[in-house]
């Protein structure tokens, strides 16, 4: 069975609509058969590779080494020996993070990885092999966790749910069979984004049930420790602007960007952008306490890259410099951190530019 006919069983089974979030499931995450799990290449810094997109680890090393010092602070304050990352795609993160933490000398005993997809496990073994049995790898998250946490791109990938307003109502919008392909479908439904003011007929948004879902997991779980992640967001007053009336949705394939989720599917990634504000109270909500919250270019200069570019080769400065510009990622990333709620610590990355008052 393809991906296609494997959507199209369950649409039709489900009475000939699925709602977006279980479409974005099986696009990406069906075993053997989703973009995730489906056997591609997807992370690389050109498409003649056969890659789709470049995360910032591809991009530059400095990126982890410079992500380490914040880690290691945090190992220190909560006195955690471990290091747990989720989605940790080609394993090149978790290879910069390894060896920085050793060179820092902040006692990392296990560096632990969630990964859901068993392509990009066994891609990880291979980068990650020469660390041996200091590196795990997980199926789902412990039941109790002391670590501290990483996920870099995680919450963009997570299914969301689609809603489209009319003028008079809000809908949601989900996907049915069209011969052999997909359209989309609109249903009456009592889900609203957190912010209506201004909302102008016609404008299709995201709401991001599973990632806050995930978020408030992850807080009863962490006992002791800390959790960033990184990824392209907004705050939830950005995000509901009235102007933004397309929403966020995005594939990727190839290095090329498309907003079309129902042509290619399995080929593709699809993402949506985070709305940090929800993220945030989830995890207040679940007893976490919000360390921080900034763009990219400010966590990693609090965390010392400047210092790492003294040294670096031009070309790595130059592929460095992408990290931190605020038309590349610089602006467009942003990082949140939590602890426990009893154990908070100001956190390395945010002493300067700490945005979360915007939240």
């Amino acid at each position: 069975m393809t991906l296609t006919d494997r959507i199209h069983a369950e649409i039709a089974a489900a009475g000939g609509w699925l709602p977006f979030d279980r479409f974005m499931s099986l696009a990406l995450y069906e075993p053997g058969l989703g973009y995730y799990s489906g056997g591609r290449r997807k992370f690389g810094q050109m498409p003649s590779e056969g890659s789709d997109f470049v995360t910032a680890p591809e991009m530059s090393p400095l990126f982890g080494r410079a992500l380490a010092r914040q880690l290691a602070q945090a190992l220190q304050a909560s006195g955690c020996s471990d290091v747990v990352e989720f989605g940790a795609g080609s394993g090149a993160l978790a290879a910069q993070l390894i060896a920085e933490l050793d060179a820092l000398g902040a006692g990392l005993a296990r560096y632990r990885i969630v990964e859901l997809s068993a392509d990009l496990r066994e891609r990880q073994r291979q980068r990650l092999a020469h660390w041996g049995d200091r590196v795990e790898w997980l199926d789902a998250l412990p039941e109790v966790l002391e670590a501290v946490v990483i996920g870099n791109e995680v919450l963009d990938a997570m299914p969301v749910q689609l809603l489209a307003f009319d003028g008079h109502a809000w809908h949601e919008r989900g996907v049915a069979s069209s011969g052999e392909g997909f359209v989309f479908e609109d249903r009456d439904t009592r889900l609203r984004p957190p912010l209506e003011t201004g909302i102008v007929p016609g404008t299709v948004t995201e709401i991001h049930p599973q990632a806050e879902a995930f978020v408030a997991t992850l807080a009863r779980t962490l006992k002791r420790g800390a959790a960033f992640f990184i990824d392209y967001g907004f705050p939830e007053g950005e995000y509901y602007h009235p102007q933004r009336r397309g929403g966020t949705l995005m594939c990727h394939q190839a290095h090329q960007a498309d907003a079309d989720p129902l042509v290619a599917v399995g080929d593709k990634d699809i993402t949506a952008h985070v709305n940090f504000t929800g993220i945030a109270l989830a995890g207040q909500d679940a007893g976490l306490v919000v360390l921080g919250y900034t763009s990219q270019a400010n966590f990693l200069l609090n965390c010392g890259i400047a210092d790492l570019l003294h040294g670096a080769s031009l070309g790595e400065r130059a592929m460095a410099h992408r990290l931190l510009a605020e038309h590349e990622m610089g602006e467009l990333f942003k990082v949140i951190g939590f602890a426990p709620l009893l154990a908070p610590f100001d956190a390395l990355g945010f002493e300067r530019g700490d945005r979360s008052h915007k939240l």
